[in-house]
């Protein structure tokens, strides 16, 4: 793959040559590096840390085409490019399906995989409607500044911390007024929300916003078939950004898992 097409990533090192495995963090949809920033810098003094902003988001490549497998394989490009042995993969919704299908691609590079609030499920195609809207009405109204940008979206989006994280991509010099690849998400937006079922065998956490729709009790067969070795952990009060509502939480949660032999 040529270097014009690697994803665009940030890689620390400790200051004393980590021993463990290269902890790599991906994020979900319309988000970039930045959005699992707090629960990294938990780990950076003892691990690798890799951060990556996915196709069509952050300053990494835009295309047409996006699905789980071409994701998958973006992100095996960049940690063969990196000559990583071994990771540890820790994925947030989009990119928590994003890191499950790459251990299923890749099992023999992935040591442990963390999955944040998301299921390995096929989803409705209609839950961000309200995001698009907002999103593309900004677009076409071609506002200068965030101030001019936010109430265009509050007009579609009813949640604030919605409309905040959307504010944090504004970007009037792109043609998208947007960092990440607008029209390419939605278009691709049905591939985003499908799923092909797995087999995976690695050691597995599947960590759940106590307030959140998108794991539910009667998906754990659903998991358990496809992830035999998953176990989960629910943090109460928060949603589906749990590593935002409740970072402590989150990083207490990998840490066990981490240690766990």
């Amino acid at each position: 793959m040529p270097s014009s097409q690697l994803l665009n990533y940030q890689f620390h090192q400790p200051k004393q040559v980590s021993k463990h495995p290269t902890l790599v963090f991906i994020h979900g949809l319309f988000g970039d590096m930045n959005n699992l920033g707090v629960i990294a810098r938990a780990f950076s003094d003892d691990y690798n840390i890799l951060r990556i902003d996915l196709r069509n988001h952050g300053q990494s490549f835009h295309s047409d085409s996006m699905n789980y497998e071409l994701m998958a394989r973006d992100v095996f490009a960049l940690i063969q490019h990196l000559k990583l042995d071994k990771v540890i993969l820790i994925g947030h919704s989009m990119g928590g399906k994003t890191a499950m299908k790459l251990t299923a691609l890749h099992a023999e590079i992935v040591e442990k995989l963390i999955v944040i609030d998301i299921a390995p499920i096929i989803y409705g195609h209609n839950g961000h409607q309200d995001v698009f809207q907002g999103l593309f009405a900004v677009k076409n109204a071609a506002p200068q500044n965030r101030q001019e940008a936010k109430p265009i979206l509050e007009k579609n989006i009813q949640d604030p911390a919605v409309v905040q994280f959307m504010l944090k991509s504004f970007d009037p010099t792109s043609p998208e007024f947007f960092r990440f690849n607008l029209s390419a998400l939605f278009n691709q937006y049905h591939h985003l929300m499908d799923w092909q079922n797995v087999e995976v065998s690695i050691p597995t956490l599947f960590i759940r916003g106590g307030n959140s729709a998108y794991i539910k009790p009667e998906n754990t067969d659903t998991i358990l078939v496809q992830f035999p070795h998953a176990t989960s952990f629910t943090i109460n009060g928060c949603g589906h950004w749990v590593h935002a509502e409740k970072p402590d939480f989150v990083i207490r949660a990998i840490n066990r898992f981490l240690n766990k032999n």
